[in-house]
């Protein structure tokens, strides 16, 4: 997956395509995918970087969403549940069984959870991941060692499934480039292309050089989330839906705060909602809110009222209470939620997607979550044929195996870091094979260094600022400027 490659073909050729995707996060992703791999010909485009908005900054988890049983959406569960045994099975170096407790301080409550977690587990039909089951105090203590005992009655155990969300993500696009899919990031739409009243493609402008591209396509899909919006005013301003961003955010704290494998998850906390402490890559991520902002941004910053929230509950469940001092980074990610009007409530919104068809033709998709992308994907493409009259070819993404664009690294001992794996080699490799371009692609998504530990990050970047420049052929002034920019985006993810 080569971004000057992919640009001398769009140079050359005055290409048609079928699929034209704005938006590289994991809807767009995975349409590209799901229509590449049944023979149709795809280009995306991403304004950014693949997966720098919401995708790279979920709660890790592939899941069915066990707070929604509660609520009676038990279609939305079964599916999550079903595209989760899909997932394990498509892309088993990323997708992991993980264990969560949750600490019971009543007997009532202690079997209420385990009737609704059997049900959880029935319902998903899979054999991939263990079974439920309820546990005594000591039983608890020897699981989660930190998890307060004051009062504690047990609990239950149960397993979902975890990822590295970012990682599955251009994963997704190295498969779909093998599909013969041509995909860009840092290509931003700045008009649609209509023929008697009808898209026909779209005007992009390649941000890193400024040139301007004209490219015609059957289909044009709107799979930018939280930004969906600005596609369709390009397209008309009477849409009527209003999509509501609701931001979550994540804390990351050391692994002692759990001082084992299995992880929390409190189903009720102060406000009704669900709090996760989640072990991941050697640390701990608590999360996450759900808080309805106005105004979608690509680097949301989190507010003191969520980070003080999600503490004070952590402290609740857990023997050494973590604090301000030990939050090693948060990052905040933004749902695409449509609301029937703006009265409505994050925790009331359906996570359903959605799937708009313009008069003009122009298909938006909006809400879901990581672990439905698939089949949001092939319910998005099956559409977006029937109104362009391509022929049909059915998907074949349930039994399609996601490549794993790190099988073949060399993992050798030069790391620049202690804390984390990140090494010249990797770095290289990121910028040879997987379109990284700036310091935040390689920091933030291709490695997960800033998402980790902030003061490590900011002691390695000069030294991988350095190899890129030099792999790039770039000079001081850009090394300069690329530092700026990510020391100023760290101020985001620090307390």
């Amino acid at each position: 997956m080569n971004r000057s490659s992919n640009l001398k073909l769009l140079k050359i050729n005055k290409l048609t395509f079928d699929f034209i995707i704005i938006g590289g996060g994991a809807t767009g992703l995975g349409c590209a995918l799901d229509a590449s791999s049944r023979g149709y010909s795809v280009i995306l485009l991403e304004k950014f970087d693949f997966c720098k908005g919401t995708s790279s900054k979920s709660t890790k988890l592939v899941h069915g969403g066990v707070r929604y049983l509660e609520k009676g959406q038990i279609g939305l569960v079964y599916e999550a549940l079903k595209e989760r045994a899909i997932l394990k099975k498509n892309a088993p170096h990323l997708v992991k069984q993980v264990g969560f407790l949750i600490p019971a301080y009543n007997f009532f409550l202690k079997f209420y959870y385990f009737l609704g977690l059997k049900f959880y587990h029935f319902i998903s039909g899979s054999l991939s991941f263990d079974k439920p089951q309820m546990v005594n105090k000591e039983a608890a203590l020897k699981i989660v060692p930190n998890v307060n005992e004051n009062l504690l009655k047990g609990g239950v155990v149960f397993f979902d499934g975890q990822f590295d969300d970012s990682r599955m993500g251009i994963d997704i696009a190295l498969s779909a480039d093998a599909n013969k899919a041509l995909l860009f990031n840092y290509m931003s739409v700045e008009s649609l292309i209509k023929e008697n009243s009808k898209i026909k493609g779209v005007v992009v402008e390649d941000t890193l050089s400024k040139d301007k591209f004209s490219i015609n396509g059957a289909n044009v899909i709107n799979a930018t989330g939280v930004f969906s919006k600005s596609i369709m005013n390009m397209d008309s301003l009477k849409f009527k839906a209003i999509i509501r961003p609701s931001q979550g955010i994540h804390l990351v704290i050391d692994k002692k705060f759990l001082n084992g494998n299995i992880g929390i998850l409190v189903p009720k906390t102060s406000d009704g909602r669900v709090l996760f402490a989640v072990p991941w890559l050697g640390h701990v991520i608590l999360g996450t809110t759900d808080t309805l902002v106005n105004e979608p941004s690509i680097d949301p910053i989190p507010s003191n009222n969520e980070i003080d929230f999600i503490l004070y509950n952590a402290q609740k469940y857990m023997s050494l209470k973590p604090t301000r001092k030990d939050v090693k980074s948060v990052f905040v990610g933004l749902r695409p939620l449509v609301a029937k009007d703006l009265k409505s409530k994050s925790k009331d919104i359906s996570r359903k997607h959605k799937i708009i068809i313009s008069d003009t033709g122009l298909v938006s998709v909006i809400g879901g979550k990581w672990t439905t992308y698939r089949k949001m994907a092939e319910k998005v493409i099956d559409k977006s044929i029937d109104i362009s009259g391509l022929d049909f070819k059915k998907s074949i993404t349930s039994d399609l195996k996601i490549s794993n664009g790190l099988k073949n690294i060399d993992y050798s001992k030069d790391s620049l870091s202690e804390k984390f794996y990140l090494s010249e080699n990797l770095i290289i490799y990121y910028i040879r094979n997987e379109m990284a371009i700036n310091l935040d692609d390689i920091m933030s998504r291709r490695s997960r260094c800033l998402f980790l530990d902030i003061k490590e990050s900011v002691f390695i970047a000069p030294k991988v600022v350095d190899i890129m420049a030099k792999e790039l052929s770039k000079n001081n002034d850009w090394k300069k400027d690329q530092l700026k920019q990510f020391y100023k985006l760290t101020k985001i993810y620090s307390i």
